[in-house]
Protein backbone atom coordinates (compact mmCIF):
# COMPACT_ATOMS: atom_id res chain seq x y z
CA UNK A 1 0.00 0.00 0.00
CA UNK A 2 3.28 2.17 0.66
CA UNK A 3 3.78 2.76 -3.23
CA UNK A 4 -0.14 3.99 -3.63
CA UNK A 5 -0.72 7.45 -3.47
CA UNK A 6 -3.96 8.40 -2.35
CA UNK A 7 -6.32 11.42 -2.94
CA UNK A 8 -9.06 12.62 -0.60
CA UNK A 9 -12.61 12.99 -1.50
CA UNK A 10 -15.43 14.40 0.35
CA UNK A 11 -18.90 13.70 0.47
CA UNK A 12 -20.82 15.09 -2.32
CA UNK A 13 -23.36 14.20 -5.43
CA UNK A 14 -22.67 12.89 -8.77
CA UNK A 15 -24.52 11.87 -11.93
CA UNK A 16 -24.35 8.33 -13.60
CA UNK A 17 -26.48 7.27 -16.22
CA UNK A 18 -28.00 8.30 -20.09
CA UNK A 19 -31.02 10.11 -20.24
CA UNK A 20 -31.08 8.64 -23.77
CA UNK A 21 -32.75 5.88 -24.74
CA UNK A 22 -32.24 5.20 -27.80
CA UNK A 23 -30.53 2.55 -29.58
CA UNK A 24 -27.54 3.62 -31.35
CA UNK A 25 -26.68 6.64 -29.36
CA UNK A 26 -28.51 5.90 -26.22
CA UNK A 27 -26.45 3.83 -23.07
CA UNK A 28 -28.08 2.28 -20.08
CA UNK A 29 -30.25 4.46 -17.80
CA UNK A 30 -31.97 6.27 -16.01
CA UNK A 31 -29.29 9.20 -15.28
CA UNK A 32 -29.46 9.76 -11.93
CA UNK A 33 -28.40 11.70 -8.90
CA UNK A 34 -25.83 9.44 -6.04
CA UNK A 35 -25.06 11.45 -3.06
CA UNK A 36 -21.97 9.70 -1.28
CA UNK A 37 -22.32 11.05 2.83
CA UNK A 38 -19.08 9.33 3.34
CA UNK A 39 -15.57 10.49 3.27
CA UNK A 40 -13.24 7.91 1.41
CA UNK A 41 -9.70 7.77 -0.45
CA UNK A 42 -9.40 6.62 -4.03
CA UNK A 43 -6.32 5.78 -5.64
CA UNK A 44 -4.33 8.59 -7.28
CA UNK A 45 -3.76 6.32 -10.48
CA UNK A 46 -5.04 3.03 -12.17
CA UNK A 47 -3.23 -0.22 -11.18
CA UNK A 48 -3.83 -3.64 -12.90
CA UNK A 49 -6.45 -6.03 -11.37
CA UNK A 50 -3.43 -8.52 -10.20
CA UNK A 51 -2.16 -5.71 -8.28
CA UNK A 52 -5.16 -4.62 -6.67
CA UNK A 53 -6.27 -8.03 -5.48
CA UNK A 54 -3.62 -8.61 -3.24
CA UNK A 55 -5.36 -5.48 -1.54
CA UNK A 56 -8.74 -6.44 -1.92
CA UNK A 57 -8.05 -10.40 -0.67
CA UNK A 58 -6.62 -8.36 2.97
CA UNK A 59 -9.67 -6.37 3.16
CA UNK A 60 -7.68 -2.98 2.82
CA UNK A 61 -8.99 -1.58 0.13
CA UNK A 62 -11.52 -2.07 -2.80
CA UNK A 63 -12.03 -1.33 -6.07
CA UNK A 64 -13.89 1.97 -6.92
CA UNK A 65 -17.87 1.69 -7.29
CA UNK A 66 -18.94 3.87 -10.59
CA UNK A 67 -20.23 6.70 -8.23
CA UNK A 68 -16.95 7.02 -6.07
CA UNK A 69 -14.78 7.21 -9.45
CA UNK A 70 -17.06 9.89 -11.10
CA UNK A 71 -17.64 12.13 -8.10
CA UNK A 72 -13.47 12.03 -7.67
CA UNK A 73 -13.72 12.97 -11.69
CA UNK A 74 -15.92 15.29 -11.17
CA UNK A 75 -13.88 17.37 -8.70
CA UNK A 76 -10.52 17.14 -10.60
CA UNK A 77 -8.91 14.67 -8.20
CA UNK A 78 -8.87 12.21 -11.45
CA UNK A 79 -6.96 13.75 -13.86
CA UNK A 80 -4.75 11.62 -16.07
CA UNK A 81 -5.12 8.09 -17.45
CA UNK A 82 -4.90 5.76 -20.22
CA UNK A 83 -6.92 3.31 -21.94
CA UNK A 84 -10.44 1.31 -20.13
CA UNK A 85 -10.56 1.63 -16.19
CA UNK A 86 -13.08 -1.25 -15.20
CA UNK A 87 -15.14 -0.43 -12.05
CA UNK A 88 -16.89 -2.28 -9.32
CA UNK A 89 -20.55 -2.39 -10.62
CA UNK A 90 -22.25 -4.45 -13.08
CA UNK A 91 -25.51 -4.71 -15.09
CA UNK A 92 -27.60 -6.43 -17.14
CA UNK A 93 -29.23 -3.47 -18.68
CA UNK A 94 -30.20 -0.86 -16.60
CA UNK A 95 -29.60 0.94 -13.47
CA UNK A 96 -33.26 0.34 -12.07
CA UNK A 97 -33.49 -0.85 -9.44
CA UNK A 98 -30.13 0.81 -7.99
CA UNK A 99 -29.25 1.82 -4.19
CA UNK A 100 -28.20 5.82 -4.98
CA UNK A 101 -25.64 6.15 -2.28
CA UNK A 102 -22.36 5.86 -3.32
CA UNK A 103 -21.78 1.49 -3.14
CA UNK A 104 -21.33 -0.26 -6.27
CA UNK A 105 -24.45 -1.65 -8.16
CA UNK A 106 -23.88 -5.50 -9.20
CA UNK A 107 -27.12 -6.36 -11.17
CA UNK A 108 -28.98 -9.86 -10.75
CA UNK A 109 -27.92 -11.79 -13.90
CA UNK A 110 -25.25 -8.97 -14.76
CA UNK A 111 -23.15 -9.38 -17.85
CA UNK A 112 -21.81 -6.22 -18.69
CA UNK A 113 -18.72 -4.30 -17.20
CA UNK A 114 -19.28 -0.84 -16.17
CA UNK A 115 -15.90 0.99 -17.30
CA UNK A 116 -14.42 4.37 -17.93
CA UNK A 117 -12.41 5.37 -21.12
CA UNK A 118 -9.82 8.00 -21.57
CA UNK A 119 -9.64 9.94 -24.51
CA UNK A 120 -7.01 12.78 -23.56
CA UNK A 121 -8.12 14.26 -20.59
CA UNK A 122 -11.29 13.16 -20.66
CA UNK A 123 -13.22 10.29 -19.32
CA UNK A 124 -16.63 8.67 -20.96
CA UNK A 125 -18.54 5.99 -19.73
CA UNK A 126 -18.35 2.82 -21.79
CA UNK A 127 -20.02 -0.44 -21.29
CA UNK A 128 -18.34 -4.08 -22.17
CA UNK A 129 -19.26 -7.62 -21.72
CA UNK A 130 -17.99 -9.45 -18.75
CA UNK A 131 -15.81 -11.78 -20.62
CA UNK A 132 -13.79 -8.97 -22.79
CA UNK A 133 -10.87 -9.97 -23.21
CA UNK A 134 -9.06 -6.11 -22.42
CA UNK A 135 -6.17 -5.65 -19.90
CA UNK A 136 -8.17 -4.59 -15.99
CA UNK A 137 -7.56 -1.32 -14.80
CA UNK A 138 -9.51 -0.24 -11.30
CA UNK A 139 -8.65 2.33 -8.69
CA UNK A 140 -8.64 1.43 -5.67
CA UNK A 141 -10.82 3.28 -2.63
CA UNK A 142 -10.35 3.32 1.33
CA UNK A 143 -13.86 4.17 2.76
CA UNK A 144 -14.65 6.21 6.21
CA UNK A 145 -17.50 4.13 6.74
CA UNK A 146 -18.80 0.88 7.90
CA UNK A 147 -22.50 -0.22 7.07
CA UNK A 148 -24.43 1.20 4.36
CA UNK A 149 -27.10 3.35 4.93
CA UNK A 150 -30.15 1.70 5.36
CA UNK A 151 -32.45 4.66 4.66
CA UNK A 152 -30.54 5.16 1.20
CA UNK A 153 -32.55 6.32 -1.50
CA UNK A 154 -33.05 3.87 -4.38
CA UNK A 155 -34.32 3.73 -7.59
CA UNK A 156 -37.76 1.83 -8.88
CA UNK A 157 -37.60 -1.39 -9.50
CA UNK A 158 -38.33 -0.75 -13.49
CA UNK A 159 -39.43 2.60 -15.77
CA UNK A 160 -42.87 3.97 -15.56
CA UNK A 161 -44.26 1.44 -18.47
CA UNK A 162 -47.82 3.51 -18.83
CA UNK A 163 -45.35 6.29 -19.76
CA UNK A 164 -43.09 4.34 -21.36
CA UNK A 165 -45.80 2.85 -23.51
CA UNK A 166 -47.88 5.94 -24.53
CA UNK A 167 -44.62 7.50 -25.41
CA UNK A 168 -44.25 5.05 -27.95
CA UNK A 169 -47.47 5.22 -29.38
CA UNK A 170 -47.39 8.78 -29.85
CA UNK A 171 -44.16 8.67 -31.64
CA UNK A 172 -45.55 5.93 -34.16
CA UNK A 173 -48.53 7.92 -34.34
CA UNK A 174 -47.00 10.85 -35.61
CA UNK A 175 -43.92 9.22 -37.10
CA UNK A 176 -45.06 6.58 -38.59
CA UNK A 177 -48.61 5.86 -39.01
CA UNK A 178 -49.64 9.83 -40.16
CA UNK A 179 -46.84 9.63 -42.90
CA UNK A 180 -47.73 6.39 -44.02
CA UNK A 181 -51.31 7.48 -44.72
CA UNK A 182 -49.80 10.82 -45.89
CA UNK A 183 -47.37 9.44 -48.45
CA UNK A 184 -50.62 7.02 -50.00
CA UNK A 185 -53.01 9.99 -49.91
CA UNK A 186 -50.70 11.92 -52.35
CA UNK A 187 -48.80 9.52 -54.53
CA UNK A 188 -50.81 5.98 -54.48
CA UNK A 189 -54.01 4.96 -56.80
CA UNK A 190 -57.44 5.72 -55.82
CA UNK A 191 -59.31 3.89 -53.75
CA UNK A 192 -55.81 2.51 -52.34
CA UNK A 193 -56.16 3.59 -48.30
CA UNK A 194 -60.02 1.44 -48.20
CA UNK A 195 -58.42 -1.51 -49.49
CA UNK A 196 -54.90 -1.13 -48.19
CA UNK A 197 -55.45 0.38 -45.17
CA UNK A 198 -53.90 -2.70 -42.79
CA UNK A 199 -50.59 -2.62 -44.56
CA UNK A 200 -50.49 1.59 -44.19
CA UNK A 201 -51.14 0.86 -40.49
CA UNK A 202 -48.39 -2.20 -40.24
CA UNK A 203 -45.96 0.15 -42.19
CA UNK A 204 -46.34 2.98 -39.91
CA UNK A 205 -45.80 1.08 -36.82
CA UNK A 206 -42.72 -0.83 -38.13
CA UNK A 207 -41.21 2.93 -39.55
CA UNK A 208 -42.02 4.64 -35.89
CA UNK A 209 -40.35 1.49 -34.35
CA UNK A 210 -36.84 2.13 -36.20
CA UNK A 211 -37.17 5.53 -35.45
CA UNK A 212 -35.75 4.25 -32.27
CA UNK A 213 -32.48 3.03 -33.39
CA UNK A 214 -31.28 6.33 -33.65
CA UNK A 215 -34.19 9.08 -31.45
CA UNK A 216 -36.26 8.97 -28.67
CA UNK A 217 -37.28 11.94 -26.50
CA UNK A 218 -34.93 12.68 -23.69
CA UNK A 219 -35.91 10.69 -20.11
CA UNK A 220 -36.34 12.54 -16.69
CA UNK A 221 -33.42 12.52 -14.71
CA UNK A 222 -33.73 11.06 -11.38
CA UNK A 223 -32.96 13.32 -8.05
CA UNK A 224 -32.82 12.29 -4.55
CA UNK A 225 -34.33 13.82 -1.37
CA UNK A 226 -34.16 12.32 1.65
CA UNK A 227 -34.90 8.17 1.48
CA UNK A 228 -36.42 8.41 -1.72
CA UNK A 229 -36.32 9.00 -5.90
CA UNK A 230 -37.83 11.35 -8.14
CA UNK A 231 -37.81 12.03 -11.53
CA UNK A 232 -37.66 15.43 -13.44
CA UNK A 233 -36.65 16.74 -16.83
Amino acid sequence: MESIEWVVVEPGSTYIGSSNRAVLFGAPGPRHEVAIQYRYQISDKAIKLLEATSFIESGEAEISSESEWQLAFDRGLIREGSGTEVLQDRLSSSYWGKICDGRAFIQKDSNVLVCREWRGKEATARYLPENSNLEKMVRIVRRETGEPNPLAPRLPTSPPRTTVLIEEASIILVLGVIPSFLWAFFNASPGYIDTGWPGLVLGGIILGLLTGIIWRPKQPTWWSKGSQMFPRR
